[in-house]
């Protein structure tokens, strides 16, 4: 388990005393952006933290993106999943790989919270299977150009670009590509579980400017996929916030709901059924920041073999305590408009998005019949 600094201590404290002020307009946005919140966390100096100052960012680590995720998470699920799209995920690709240009172009609306970037990876038959999509980048007439698709893209209705992954000639690589050009077409626009878009998209023969190429090449797309260990963590962090969220529900019905004429809370079956969902919310936090120990930054991330395990945990204890949260409060919890009816839904996407559980497994199993064990001293 890592041990936070002092300063990365206020970090969080000041996180939960923002992330606070969002609370009463919680469950509400319905498949709309919390733009207020966003700008809110911006101004308090806290959205994108890993991100360059440079851009907007506060040029702190990827811990602090974990803590801020976590912090808001709990309080609105939505405003979660938002800082941790653009903290950990597009933007931060771009950050991390991208020219001057189009950083300068891209990253200062974001870090205020004023602009969203997406992620374009999945296509209509290349979803886990990655090594086989067929969204290309050729050279043309000494031009680079881009042809192909991608789906199950989210904010794209609302966003300016998006980091997709694409085929060079030579490998595997990845590009920004704005949303505005006249060659990216709409095809269809999904509306999944909790009332996000999630679009298909063509692209018919779109330029791409030097300064638009992120990753290029067998090592530098090796760095990408290595980037990923965080954003796994990323995700991990918002599901241990959404299991924490749904407990916070469960104990509060659990303190006021009276039943035999005593409160919920004092039977003995219902304890336990706190003290278990607690102990899987802990155990997942733990594992989480327990993969940080050690790492630094993007030079020496956490293993492969420790985050997808942490991404598979997390996603599936958080499922199952929103679940026995909803067994806690009952029949009101089931009813459309309930906080931990639209968690249920929420987090059930966390099991496929950002690498389904069974890839998961894949990675844990490979890693293992590669590497072995860790260590003891490795902790």
């Amino acid at each position: 388990m890592t041990t936070l600094t002092a300063e990365q201590q206020a970090f969080a404290e000041h996180a939960e005393s923002v992330a606070a002020e969002f609370a009463d307009d919680a469950y509400s946005w319905g498949g709309e952006v919390p733009w207020e919140n966003l700008e809110r966390l911006a101004e308090a100096d806290l959205y994108c933290p890993s991100i360059d100052e440079a851009y907007g960012g506060q040029g702190l680590t990827d811990v602090e993106a974990l803590l801020l995720i976590q912090a808001v998470g709990r309080a609105c699920p939505d405003t979660g999943w938002f800082t941790y799209m653009q903290s950990m995920v597009g933007p931060r690709a771009i950050d991390l790989f991208g020219s001057e240009a189009v950083k300068a172009e891209y990253l200062p609306a974001v870090t205020a919270g004023e602009s969203f970037v997406s992620i374009a990876i999945s296509e209509p038959d290349a979803g886990s299977d990655v090594a086989n999509m067929t969204t290309e980048v050729t050279e043309e007439d000494g031009e680079l150009v881009c042809t192909g698709e991608k789906t199950w893209v989210g904010g794209v209705p609302f966003g300016d670009a998006a980091v997709t992954w694409v085929r060079f000639p030579e490998g595997l690589g990845s590009v920004v590509i704005p949303y505005d050009d006249p060659g990216v077409e709409i095809e269809q626009v999904y509306t999944n579980m909790v009332g996000y878009a999630q679009t298909h998209f063509t692209i018919d023969e779109v330029t791409i400017p030097e300064e638009y190429v992120l990753t290029r090449g067998k090592e530098a797309f090796k760095q990408q996929l290595i980037s990923l260990n965080w954003e796994r963590l990323g995700s991990s962090a918002l599901t241990v916030a959404w299991a924490e969220a749904a407990l916070e529900q469960a104990l509060e019905y659990a303190s006021e709901r009276e039943q035999f004429d005593q409160s919920l809370d004092s039977f003995q079956g219902i304890e336990w059924k706190l003290a278990e969902m607690y102990r899987q919310a802990e155990t997942a936090a733990s594992l989480v920041y327990g993969c940080t120990a050690g790492a630094q930054g993007h030079e020496r991330p956490p293993s492969r073999l420790r985050t997808s395990t942490a991404k598979l945990h997390c996603s599936q204890i958080a499922e199952d305590v929103v679940s026995e949260a909803l067994q806690v409060v009952g029949a009101r919890a089931y009813q459309q408009g309930h906080p931990l009816e639209y968690l249920y839904r929420f987090a059930r996407s966390r099991r496929i998005a950002a690498g389904t559980d069974e890839m998961q497994l894949n990675t844990i199993a490979r890693a293992l019949k590669s590497d072995g064990l860790p260590p003891v001293a490795d902790r």
